[in-house]
């Protein structure tokens, strides 16, 4: 299995012909809700795939099912041509699944070195050792230290999670997720919340990953997703609707009117509330 190197490198080398992530006829439901339906497409190796829809499209379902925390009700999910459908999470990672959350979850009581560097040893035996000094583990501490530099994270290695900004804490998170050397990994909206500037920042670091990397990310920012991914998937309602590049999805009548309807039903709903609360007068 081909593991992503840790110095960044460009993403313009053309994904390989080894079938990274496979999902068939994934589906799952709630319940009598039905939240993610019959969804089958394959990422080749070294792939840039962005996955977009309204809100409540199933597209956190379809990840959450992707990492492990979900089992599906139907189907089968693929890493690499191993069938990991029933394998729990760890085992996933152990295979070379990375992922990011909605929710940014790092340790803030912990420096951006101490975060780095605990999560070094996510796959090794030395996580086990607990009276053993992290600092004494240079090897890795070097590593995480060069791994933060070569995200943009060189000026605060000393500084705590909790003193991050919140474009630097989605930057340690997206750091975090590489440590463990993932051959695929999964962004969930990895610029949600961010300033123009952030966005920016957080824009030059996906282009920055190594090549090898096979990225499945969630984003609703299209300048985002159009820096970082070369191929867009359509959820609607918790099915695929479609999948190509990033110009024919921009340009698909389809993709155009599930987000201007929605976008149309938004701005009807805002001035029906707003003729209600003229209509009720002055607070008194």
């Amino acid at each position: 299995m081909t593991t992503a190197p840790t110095s960044p490198s460009s993403s313009s080398a053309a994904p390989s012909q080894v079938v990274a992530l496979s999902v068939t006829d994934l589906g799952r439901r709630f319940a009598g809700v039905t939240a993610v339906e019959g969804v089958t497409l394959s990422v080749q190796s070294g792939a840039r795939l962005g996955i977009i829809g309204p809100n409540g499209a199933g597209k956190t379902t379809f990840f959450n099912m992707l990492s492990g925390e979900l089992k599906p009700t139907t189907g089968r999910i693929e890493l690499f041509g191993k069938d990991v459908t029933a394998a729990p999470p760890h085992k996933r990672v152990a295979l070379g699944l990375g992922r990011t959350y909605q929710i940014t979850r790092v340790l803030r009581g912990l420096t951006v070195l101490e975060n780095l560097t605990v999560a070094m040893h996510g796959l090794s035996r030395s996580k086990l050792d607990l009276f053993r000094s992290w600092r004494s583990y240079s090897g890795k501490v070097a590593e995480a230290a060069q791994l933060g530099a070569s995200f943009g994270l060189g000026g605060r290695l000393d500084a705590y999670a909790e003193e991050l900004s919140h474009g630097e804490t989605r930057q340690l998170e997206v750091c975090l997720a590489l440590a463990l050397k993932p051959a695929v990994l999964l962004l969930d909206e990895p610029a949600a919340g961010l300033s123009p500037a952030e966005r920016v920042e957080i824009g030059t670091l996906l282009t920055s990953l190594p090549s090898e990397l096979t990225l499945v990310m969630i984003e609703h920012d299209m300048d985002v997703l159009r820096g970082a991914v070369s191929d867009i998937a359509v959820l609607h309602l918790g099915k695929l609707v479609t999948r190509g590049t990033v110009a024919e999805v921009q340009q698909n009548e389809l993709v155009r009117e599930l987000y201007l309807g929605q976008r149309r039903q938004i701005e009807k709903t805002s001035e029906g509330e707003s003729m209600q609360l003229g209509e009720r007068g002055p607070a008194k």
